[in-house]
């Protein structure tokens, strides 16, 4: 069971503790080890525009966005006492996560040979940047960049521009979640662990899809187009509206676009040489843009909106974040424990594990004295000594 799994969670920023928090979601035990000496991890700090730290509560907005239902250890590791706190720990553990550049775990004492030799049913997580074999850090706006989504993203007569979430870390936690699963099935059935490695720029690639087969299939290189498809029309286009809303199309077939133009009242336009196809409709985008745009500014959002949806043409408006969560299942997504910061669920599918209550996102070292102690059984008089020889850190 999910519930039996005790995972020791290496990573920092986002990838990594984004895949921790799912596994907690799921009902395993997650201990977050975290470095004494930067105060445990660099997102505690990255406060929100609107959000300032009364140096009491060190969970920034950002740190909250992954780190619920965890708990907080805090362990030097860079000392040879700290390496062993560790090491106890994943003799016990199921699953280890870990983000660090290449080598510097096993400078750390926490390498995946190191970590194995302890426990072989021990599965290990790893997250670089550019693979195992590649010292560069790996972070989420040069991935952008050198994976081809900062290329391809922006208005056709603008700059390449980055995307506004870290899609990358999210690409490539997701791709470590179902590496971990499978591996998980596969110990069920040898008995044995082994190690998963997952690179953001692999996990990028993996996720240009329609993008890259155009270049590798058609030798088509792809140019910005603001939000305009390259393969379809109209679609994923963005119209004004007579009440200054902006609607989006995903109009993925013929059937779909004549309902679409008989709701606008361009009759005529389905059966017009140059919008009959998709491919007609590619080729004469911008002349079906201007038509769309001409009889879409004077209609009203909810009652096109409305009518679209009974016709079953894809639309929707162009929603600002208070107006995300104004949908029911936008809400369901967040954890909003009591009298603590809210945060976003990992888990998205239905089922018996998902949708359970998260404990919320640790302070830095607040369970250090209890894992210690119910873990590994350490008396006060040594977690003391610990905390004198700065090997860990407690709240």
């Amino acid at each position: 069971m999910l519930s039996d799994l005790l995972v020791i969670e290496l990573a920092s920023v986002l990838a990594g503790p984004s895949v921790g928090q799912f596994f907690a979601e799921l009902g395993a035990t997650v201990i977050k080890v975290e470095n004494p000496r930067t105060r445990g991890d660099v997102t505690r700090r990255w406060w929100a525009p609107d959000q300032t730290g009364d140096g009491e509560d060190d969970r920034s907005a950002y740190f909250c966005c992954c780190n619920h239902g965890k708990q907080s250890v805090a362990v030097d590791l860079t000392l040879e006492d700290g390496q062993a706190v560790v090491h106890r720990l994943v003799e016990r553990a199921d699953v280890v996560l870990s983000s660090y550049r290449p080598g510097a775990a096993t400078r750390l004492g926490v390498g995946a040979s190191t970590l194995r030799a302890l426990n072989d049913r021990l599965i290990i997580g790893q997250i670089t940047g550019y693979g195992e074999n590649d010292p560069r850090a790996g972070y989420d706006a040069v991935i952008q960049s050198e994976s081809g989504f900062t290329y391809m993203n922006g208005p056709a007569d603008g700059e390449p521009t980055k995307l506004p979430v870290a899609l990358m870390d999210v690409l490539a936690a997701h791709q470590l979640k179902e590496g971990l699963l499978v591996k998980l099935i596969e110990r069920m059935q040898t008995g044995r662990g082994g190690v998963v490695s997952v690179s953001l720029l692999q996990a990028a690639v993996s996720a240009l899809v329609n993008q890259a087969t155009n270049y590798l299939v058609a030798g088509h290189i792809p140019e910005r187009m603001g939000s305009a498809h390259p393969n379809i029309a109209p679609y994923g286009t963005l119209y004004p509206t007579a009440d200054g809303e902006r609607l989006v199309l995903a109009v993925g077939t013929d059937r779909q676009f004549r309902a679409l133009c008989e709701r606008l009242g361009l009759d005529d336009m389905p059966d017009d040489a140059r919008y009959a196809t998709n491919a007609d409709r590619v080729e004469h985008r911008a002349s079906l843009d201007a038509a769309l745009r001409s009889a879409l500014s004077g209609l009203n959002t909810e009652e096109l909106l409305t009518d679209l949806q009974k016709a079953n043409v894809p639309a929707g408006r162009v929603r600002s974040m208070p107006q995300v969560f104004e949908q029911g299942p936008a809400e369901a997504m967040t954890l909003r424990p009591d009298g603590h910061p809210a945060g976003l669920r990992q888990v998205a599918f239905s089922g018996r594990l998902a949708g359970r209550p998260l404990s919320p996102p640790p302070q830095y070292a607040e369970h250090t004295r209890s894992v210690l102690q119910d873990r590994l059984g350490m008396a006060n008089r040594e977690i003391a000594d610990l905390v004198e020889r700065s090997v860990v850190d407690t709240a």
